[in-house]
């Protein structure tokens, strides 16, 4: 309990800035052609009374230009269980994955979702994307998995989403797209780019036909060195 608790303290509070980075993260979608139009949402835990889990997420169906901070929904577990969304417009139909995601890893404080081309290709196939190159290990693990297909926003989806992320941080959505989180927006955005980047080359690869992989020893020590890749420890 000590430990929710702590982490719950972290979160940010309900602002019209983070509201406005959403929305942000959002149109970057569109301008780095993760999306088009409409397509892929974006969530941000943010603070809530009592401990209970709570985020911010992108409306239903609005163009992201179109969204100002006031639009952007908010949605809390209350302590019966049931969830309630508050906003003058309806949150995601891809909520309920959203929160099962955020149930289910604690660590994860923001969710971006694509529907990026290359790496929606991918998912097509039904298959994730395998160590051919070492920057796979940006997942967290040795490979990023493809989630079995179950009908957008379902429950259904929900759960084969959060059992595919059981051990890494970015997955594929079978005949979807892609689910990347992170510690924050510009992480999970991040994520999300270099997965669609990996997915192109891997599609072209695959028209080479044989694919050569990294051994499994190698992606340990990969994975094992990005522990400490970057500046740990300084503040971003």
């Amino acid at each position: 309990m000590q430990e929710k608790a702590m982490i719950q303290t972290e979160f940010p509070v309900d602002t019209e800035v983070l509201r406005s980075r959403i929305i942000e993260t959002a149109r970057s979608m569109n301008t780095q052609r993760l999306n088009v139009n409409k397509s892929g949402n974006v969530s941000a835990r943010c603070r809530a009374e009592g401990g209970a889990l709570a985020f911010l997420i992108t409306p239903s169906g609005v163009p992201y230009d179109d969204l100002t901070p006031e639009d952007i929904s908010r949605v809390t577990r209350l302590p019966t269980g049931e969830w309630r969304d508050e906003g003058p417009l309806l949150p995601s139909s891809e909520w309920r994955l959203h929160a099962a995601v955020y149930e289910s890893k604690p660590e994860v404080r923001a969710i971006v979702h694509t529907h990026s081309p290359k790496a929606t290709a991918v998912s097509c196939l039904e298959s994730g994307i395998p160590p051919f190159h070492y920057m796979v290990a940006m997942s967290g693990a040795a490979e990023i998995p493809c989630a079995p297909y179950a009908t957008f926003g379902t429950e259904a989806l929900a759960e084969s989403v959060t059992g595919a992320l059981r051990h890494c941080r970015v997955c594929l959505m079978a005949h979807h797209g892609v689910l990347a989180t992170g510690s924050g927006l510009p992480g999970a955005f991040a994520l999300a780019v270099e997965t669609e980047n990996l997915a192109s080359m891997y599609l072209d690869l695959l028209q080479l036909g044989d694919v050569r992989l990294l051994p499994e020893d190698e992606m340990a020590r990969v994975l094992e060195r990005f522990r400490t890749y970057g500046q740990p420890g300084r503040k971003a």
